[in-house]
């Protein structure tokens, strides 16, 4: 159940979509900020039960479960669309690419822009502090918790690259992806590192979350850095795992990420 409250300070809402798809919500007073709206039904239901208004849409990458709402939301409050400049979307009324940055000045928020191709090659993430001490950074399919995206456009080198970009961000960020993955990439996580003892708590904490229905997002950098195997491929323990399953031996970074990813999408 989504809640809203009209508060002076940004409020942070997953709104579940599709299967297991989440569109977050900013909002703040009566006014709303979505990012990757693959459907525009819950997004116009809770802009009417709320009475927001829609400032603007971010999108992070052009796979339809993010983007197959924002024509219609575009055409039903005018707001400003923001998206990746390398790729091909519905509609784009400001183009970005690393470095940009996007002044939400109804929020008080600026965002920075990061390019972290390979689950697409044009992926773009948010990132801004969504209060003081509250950074937050918008991965869309590039990092979930527990896991990471598939890699349909890039390669092995770039998504190396990509999750480096976001492992160097504040250990207290909040993890905004856009999906509800959690449970099937820690289970699969516990097979990598059967003896790490933050993985099992998490394991247990989302198992609870997901039995009361609630969502297991966000994670934080410091989270994903404890206990996701994909951003320690120099890790002793992980790298052995990867080696094991590979049969073969697996000598740098981007090599091990490619076995790991491998033997996820196998799983």
């Amino acid at each position: 159940m989504v809640h809203i409250e009209d508060s002076e300070r940004i409020q942070l809402t997953p709104v579940p979509a599709f299967s297991d798809n989440y569109i977050w919500v900013l909002s703040k007073g009566r006014r709303a900020v979505v990012v990757d709206p693959g459907e525009a039904a819950p997004i116009e239901k809770l802009l009417k039960e709320y009475q927001l208004t829609l400032d603007s849409i971010l999108i992070t990458h052009h796979h339809p479960d993010h983007v197959g709402g924002v024509l219609q939301l575009k055409q039903a409050t005018g707001a400003t669309v923001y998206g990746p400049l390398g790729e091909t979307l519905p509609v784009c009324d400001v183009p970005l690419k690393e470095g940009d940055e996007i002044a939400l000045d109804a929020f008080n928020l600026d965002l920075t822009v990061l390019d972290i191709p390979g689950h697409t090659a044009g992926h773009i993430a948010y990132f801004g502090y969504i209060e003081p001490n509250t950074p937050a950074v918008f991965c869309g399919d590039t990092l979930f918790a527990g896991g990471c995206g598939r890699l349909f456009e890039g390669t092995p080198a770039q998504m190396v690259n990509s999750l480096a970009k976001l492992k160097e961000l504040p250990l207290e960020t909040l993890v905004c992806c856009a999906h509800e993955y959690t449970l099937s990439n820690l289970r699969w996580a516990l097979k990598v590192e059967p003896d790490n003892p933050a993985l099992h708590k998490r394991w247990e904490s989302a198992q609870q979350l997901r039995d009361k229905g609630l969502p297991t997002l966000p994670s934080t950098i410091g989270l994903e850095l404890e206990t996701n195997p994909f951003l320690r491929p120099l890790q002793e323990t992980v790298a052995q795992s990867a080696q094991n399953w590979a049969g073969r031996p697996l000598t740098s970074a981007v090599a091990v990420f490619a076995s790991l990813r491998e033997w996820k999408n196998n799983t």
